[in-house]
């Protein structure tokens, strides 16, 4: 099983920093990991929307918007925001854990456009992980496959 306990006093001190480093390393890496992935699926609704991203132990949040050529930070008022922990984002990642179970047993929570929500919980379901991690550094997909393997 996945564990992770997040220490409570870099996540007090990650809440006090501004969104804007966090949202511009998390931009560069779905560019790099997950933007060719998506430009193979139908991903024409996500441009121009605004997304946070809240990892609630960690008291980050990752603010971006989707345009022609990928992500980028953006700090506008999100069309939808999506919280959980970092263990339970990590267990989707993995897809050990099924989005609709996180959801109902209200470990994932989705605000704003619920049918944004439903497009961007369809493109993700769709996205081939392997497709995804060959787009890391070899021992990075290595570590990566591991831990979703469990």
């Amino acid at each position: 099983m996945l564990t992770l306990a997040v220490p409570t006093f870099p996540s007090r001190l990650l809440a006090r920093l501004p969104s804007a480093p966090p949202s511009l390393a998390f931009s560069l890496a779905a560019n790099r990991l997950l933007w060719p992935a998506l430009q193979t699926l139908d991903w024409e609704p996500l441009v121009g929307r605004r997304y946070a991203i809240r990892i609630n132990d960690l008291g980050l949040s990752l603010r971006f918007t989707v345009g022609p050529h990928g992500f980028a930070p953006d700090n506008g008022t999100p069309d939808l925001t999506i919280s959980a922990t970092a263990r339970d984002f990590l267990l989707l990642l993995a897809r050990r854990e099924d989005p609709d179970t996180l959801f109902f047993s209200r470990r994932l929570v989705s605000e704003g456009d619920t049918e944004l929500g439903l497009i961007v919980k369809n493109l993700l379901d769709a996205l081939d992980p392997d497709t995804v991690l060959s787009r890391l550094p070899a021992p990075l997909a290595r570590a990566a496959r591991r831990l979703m393997a469990g």
